[in-house]
């Protein structure tokens, strides 16, 4: 560890606004996925709420932080379920816009027995959330201690939110998935970048097959204007890199049942710790955690922590 520092459930007076999506998950487990024009029988279902933005709320929620949603989901039932769950999870929702001209969206799922899975999403009022409704959120965005992004939403929301933010001296974490080419603009109002090793790839051109090979994919974000890049290894761990910061922290060892939300858990455990104060190679070791303790469960934001959850496998960890 960084610090030396001894585990304890993280502050709840520390604030995050996450601008994201939200949907409702499909999910199909089976022993294996299907390939072309392949029928595999024998699975079974679930329909928890998922969608990159939600999950990363409600992880972070989950750890004790007061989280703000700033969002669109359809008028409908499964947009209208969506609200209610975030008000049970704590979450406020006072940014979260109930469209009348467009669905909820939803992300079909297939997930075989090693916890593997594709995923195809319909984004529904995801597409729709607009500058204007950040503009309605800035208030509570410039008071934030940390900003969480995706890119399941318009770019130009993203590049518009994270502008905001680093213009108020609020530090951003963009999570650049799904991979998209990033405006030139955009990586220099982000403080922590944190692509998985296709991510990486597909902003940088460089395969990314091993420590070395993220290290130079790093190194080319670093150059286009991202204060810290966090690089996702899977078992291997995260590589972290910033001026002052190069790191390898290590992965946790779990079984795998399903790794669906494993990203946005790692995301929202890195944003409650930062919002709460800790240096970012502590925080990259509570996201590796929350992440390692979200892919033993099905499911999107069913599988993610508790701050309880998390303290004891933190202490089961400690070494």
């Amino acid at each position: 560890m960084a610090s030396g520092k001894k585990w304890v459930v993280t502050m709840s007076n520390a604030r995050i606004v996450v601008v994201g999506s939200v949907n409702t998950d499909m999910v199909v487990k089976s022993e294996r996925i299907p390939g072309p024009g392949e029928t595999v029988t024998g699975g079974t279902f679930v329909m928890p709420a998922g969608g990159k933005g939600a999950n990363q709320a409600v992880a972070a929620a989950r750890l004790g932080v007061q989280v703000t949603l700033v969002a669109r989901v359809g008028d409908d039932m499964f947009g209208r379920q969506a609200i209610e769950n975030f008000k049970e999870e704590g979450i406020l929702t006072d940014h979260v816009v109930l469209d009348p001209d467009n669905a909820t969206g939803v992300a079909l799922i297939l997930v075989d027995q090693a916890g593997e899975n594709c995923i195809s999403v319909a984004p529904g009022a995801n597409f729709a959330i607009t500058t204007a409704d950040v503009d309605a959120a800035a208030d509570v965005i410039r008071k934030a201690d940390v900003v969480l992004l995706q890119l399941e939403i318009p770019m130009a929301v993203v590049e518009h939110t994270a502008a905001l933010a680093a213009e108020a001296g609020v530090p951003v974490i963009l999570d650049p998935a799904p991979a998209a080419p990033l405006p030139a603009g955009l990586l220099p109002n982000v403080s922590v970048l944190t692509p998985n090793e296709s991510e990486a790839e597909r902003l940088t051109g460089i395969a990314v097959t091993d420590e070395a090979s993220a290290r130079q994919a790093a190194g080319k974000l670093l150059e286009a204007g991202a204060r810290h890049v966090i690089i996702t290894l899977g078992t291997k761990g995260a590589l972290v890199q910033g001026p002052d910061l190069d790191a390898l922290v290590p992965s946790f060892e779990v079984q795998a049942v399903d790794s669906t939300a494993a990203g946005d858990a790692f995301n929202g455990g890195l944003a409650a710790a930062l919002a709460s104060g800790d240096v970012l190679e502590d925080a990259v070791r509570q996201a590796a955690m929350v992440g390692a303790l979200s892919v033993t469960k099905m499911g999107a934001q069913p599988s993610l922590p508790t701050a309880e959850e998390l303290q004891t496998f933190a202490e089961k960890n400690q070494g």
